[in-house]
């Protein structure tokens, strides 16, 4: 059985799961801002206080293979990198807009 596998049995709370997605460094704030517009990765590290390259980039992938984000590729002069949020992050924008109300 693999760890993965334990993991998700040993999950009490439907939420648990998606806590546990977005947690990590930067992740909240990356998906907060991908609400708003598409993301550049040079527009992040502007935006984003304290952030570096390379945690950017490990939240971005990992935002990316969980199936939030989607990176997309802009052909046009000069060639650039866009992420979005797929359908199933859109799906979570009531859910994330019910937790700030919380505050």
């Amino acid at each position: 059985m693999t760890t993965k596998k334990v993991q998700e049995e040993n999950e009490t709370c439907p939420a648990q799961g998606l806590l546990k997605m977005l947690s990590g460094k930067w992740k909240p704030e990356i998906f907060r801002l991908a609400v708003d517009a598409p993301l550049r990765f040079s527009s992040l590290l502007r935006q984003i206080t304290g952030s570096n390259k390379q945690t950017l980039s490990v939240a971005l992938k990992e935002l990316e293979e969980i199936g939030l984000l989607e990176k997309v590729v802009i052909k046009e002069k000069p060639l650039h990198i866009e992420y979005n949020l797929t359908e199933t992050g859109k799906s979570l924008i009531p859910i994330f807009q019910q937790l700030e109300s919380v505050r």
